[in-house]
């Protein structure tokens, strides 16, 4: 399949230590690609689904003890420990590869190696990088080719001296007190043991996606980010792009795929991206551009229904792999909490246990597991942009961070400048809610919704985000804003309708970058005049409106400790301009 020395010398070395008993190159055709299928609804690692109303979809469950990510068992490996940092977990080089190595003795045993050769990006494309995953997973093979571009193109794309990430998993016994998922940034590698759920072997998922492909940013000259990217219509057919970075459980994937209400009428919002951007200065036009280094969408399905994500849930509809959601026996469909009221009478709930509409045995009462999923081709979402295979991504015009905070972050604001953007960024928190373990209301800090997957020291992250911005002009990098769907009042309810009329802070958003409307300067940055929202045919009072865009000198004054909390862990890693950034916010909020 390939001449490349570098591939076949690392392939000689991983076939020597997992000893695999049979070897198959994936070469990205449909007709590999069915009998893999095939074989693994022969051996049950898979289900075939009703092909009337799910053409092309399959079942697959995961053991019960691998249904997430696992972020205590997730190395970064890099030779001094301060260059892993606080945020991670790490281990010498050396230590973790002669542990990994005796597991991974003789794993694929008994057992086929399929070496996937995939590209994330465009193949060809000169943001794309590319990966060659090991898997004794089928499961992994047909994942890969919905997220990734895989096969015989890639490997021509690599050439005979192109380098890649190496990447090895084996699901082994899925045991849980041996399962490993280990970035080396240093040697560019993935290795990945004891688990065949989708976060931890899906290697060009947010391993490479993310921690591997931030720490190539940093010495590159580019930046991996955890953001959606989207294109805004507007009715005279301009379409403008904004990327966003959003932590867990505030509407990241819904804002990708927004619908506009009804009253925009005119106005399109075209997906790019749900998950991930990989951004880079333009030498061309001093610009930053964006793709979406993915082919697919890996989404939670619980909660994802008509009403609140219709083209996620259209985009399920055919080619899809469905994990631990529930299988409705009656006509082999799937069915999840939130799809719908009507949960099948005649289930398979997600362990594989039979069950009726009354005996709900799995976690919780749930017939389908809280984090079960489906990947989908990207290709399938209606409102897929005409952009999203282009190799020289889209140009940004704006980045928006937000987050889940009930008082001290308005509706919308804009970050002075690019410098106070990267703090706004770097300062990004939720509060808890009662859907996550522990105490309710308590902040979370997670930068640029990074915290779990920046592959170095992130007070080093902090000072790239900073670099970057050295090398666009003021008036060509994207401008930087804050938003909150989530403030609420004084008897605890949410302020803003959210979804779809989310469209509104978006349009305001991008008339601030085309500079069309003024906005007010506060401590915290310029927060909106409440007339330059659009809130046509909204119930929402200039009361309201007045507490949704207000910035309260307590809430605030006690955030800042918190940030000080925060930014200590960094010690003298902590860029200057953060500091910097602290005190003159800490100075205007009590001016």
């Amino acid at each position: 399949m390939t001449n490349n020395k570098k591939v076949l010398t690392w392939l000689e070395e991983m076939k020597a230590l997992v000893k695999p008993s049979n070897i198959v190159w994936i070469d990205g055709s449909e007709e590999q690609l069915e009998a893999l299928r095939a074989e693994a609804v022969s051996t049950g690692e898979m289900i075939k689904l009703n092909q009337e109303k799910l053409p092309g979809c399959y079942y697959h469950r995961t053991a019960e003890n691998d249904v997430a990510r696992v972020e205590d068992r997730t190395f970064i490996c890099t030779t001094k420990k301060e260059d892993a940092g606080p945020n991670n977990n790490w281990m010498a080089p050396a230590e973790m590869y002669a542990k990994l190595k005796a597991l991974y003795d003789g794993s694929m045993d008994g057992r086929t190696m399929y070496i996937i050769p995939y590209s994330m990006g465009p193949v060809g494309s000169p943001f794309s990088k590319i990966g060659i995953e090991l898997t004794d997973s089928i499961y992994v093979v047909l994942n890969m080719a919905i997220m990734t571009r895989i096969g015989t193109p890639v490997l021509e794309a690599l050439g005979e001296d192109g380098d890649f990430v190496k990447c090895l998993h084996s699901k082994k016994d899925v045991n849980p007190d041996e399962r490993y998922i280990v970035h080396f940034p240093e040697d560019n590698a993935i290795w990945s043991i004891n688990s065949a759920y989708g976060g931890n072997v899906l290697l060009g998922k947010k391993c490479f996606a993310l921690r591997i492909a931030s720490y190539l940013g940093k010495n590159e000259g580019w930046m991996a980010e955890h953001m959606l990217i989207l294109g805004l219509e507007n009715p005279q057919g301009e379409v403008k792009y904004i990327c966003a970075a959003f932590p867990s459980a505030c509407g990241k994937t819904n804002l990708a795929m927004l619908i506009p209400p009804e009253i925009l009428k005119g106005y399109k919002v075209w997906t790019v991206g749900d998950d991930i951007a990989w951004l880079r200065i333009n030498p061309k036009d001093g610009r930053l551009y964006a793709i979406n280094p993915e082919a697919g969408f890996f989404g939670v399905a619980p909660g994802t229904s008509e009403k609140t994500n219709f083209n996620a849930l259209e985009a399920t509809k055919k080619n899809t792999i469905f994990t631990n959601v529930a299988i409705n026996n009656e006509d082999k469909t799937v069915w999840w909490e939130g799809l719908d009221k009507n949960p099948p009478a005649d289930a398979t709930e997600w362990t594989g246990k039979l069950v009726n509409g009354k005996d709900f045995v799995a976690q919780g009462g749930k017939l389908a597991h809280p984090n079960s999923r489906f990947t989908a081709p990207a290709i399938n979402c209606p409102c897929i942009s005409p952009e999203f295979e282009n190799p020289q991504g889209v140009p940004i015009s704006a980045i928006v961070f937000g987050g889940r905070r009930a008082k001290t972050a308005p509706l919308v604001y804009q970050a002075r400048d690019w410098e106070h953007g990267v703090f706004v960024g770097a300062t990004m928190a939720s509060e808890t809610t009662a859907a996550a373990a522990g105490a309710v209301g308590v902040v979370r800090r997670d930068p640029m919704a990074m915290k779990p997957f920046v592959g170095y020291n992130m007070a080093d992250y902090f000072g790239h985000w900073f670099e970057m911005g050295k090398k666009m002009d003021a008036d060509k990098a994207p401008k930087i804003f804050h938003v909150n769907w989530f403030r609420r009042g004084d008897e605890g309810e949410f302020l803003w309708p959210g979804f779809g009329d989310n469209m509104r802070v978006l349009n305001w958003i991008l008339d601030r970058c085309d500079g069309k409307v003024d906005a007010k300067e506060t401590a915290i940055g310029y927060v909106p005049f409440k007339e330059d929202l659009n809130t046509e045919g909204l119930d929402i009072t200039d009361e309201v409106m007045d507490e949704l865009l207000s910035v309260k000198k307590e809430y605030w004054t006690e955030d800042i400790e918190n940030q000080k909390e925060f930014f200590a862990q960094f010690g003298d890693r902590l860029p200057k301009e953060i500091s910097d950034e602290l005190k003159a916010l800490e100075e205007r909020i009590n001016a």
